[in-house]
């Protein structure tokens, strides 16, 4: 059988992108893709919910009713995973990243709001739902800063590097 990526075979490489590079890769992942896996934690256990998000630099930002479950985890306790992936094709095609952090839940009074809500595309959603553009909604927003990201991408083993990398927001590696 013809080996399509040969690349793939073998050992993985074990070397590091520098943060500069390793950061570009992260926000074309998080600026080519919208929708990702939160992860929270509540009375029930763990609760992974597939939202749509959008992203200010490294920040995160989703919405959604402060009556969710995930809003209540959220409230009860802010520690949060998110999973956001490139479609799959082969291996070669691998891509997404891990994100730990914290959740901040802002309303339209918080200081930050505003930063952040111009970064939330909320305009095609009041479209689709056939709302005024002169009415935005008005509830919670979290924003997730993260503090640490597991990148994966296993098309850097085609210039020897490792395909999972690790970032933080100080440029310090990390080592999982």
């Amino acid at each position: 059988m013809a080996l399509t990526n040969s690349w793939l075979s073998g050992p993985a490489p074990t070397k590091k992108l520098d943060h500069v590079r390793l950061s570009e890769r992260i926000l074309n992942l998080l600026s080519s893709q919208n929708m990702c896996v939160i992860a929270t934690t509540g009375p029930d256990g763990p609760l992974a919910t597939p939202v749509r998000y959008y992203h200010l630099d490294f920040a995160l930002i989703f919405t959604a009713s402060g009556r969710s479950p995930k809003m209540r985890n959220l409230a009860a306790d802010p520690r949060i995973s998110i999973g956001i992936f490139a479609p799959l094709v082969g291996q070669a095609s691998s891509r997404g990243a891990q994100v730990f952090g914290r959740a901040s839940l802002l309303a339209p009074d918080d200081e930050e709001f505003g930063r952040y809500w111009e970064a939330y595309r909320w305009q095609s959603d009041h479209v689709e739902r056939g709302n005024s553009l002169d009415e935005p909604p008005l509830g919670p927003m979290v924003v997730v800063r993260p503090q640490r990201i597991v990148y994966t991408e296993h098309w850097l083993r085609r210039d020897g590097y490792a395909p999972r990398q690790f970032w933080r927001p100080s440029g310090e590696g990390v080592e999982d």
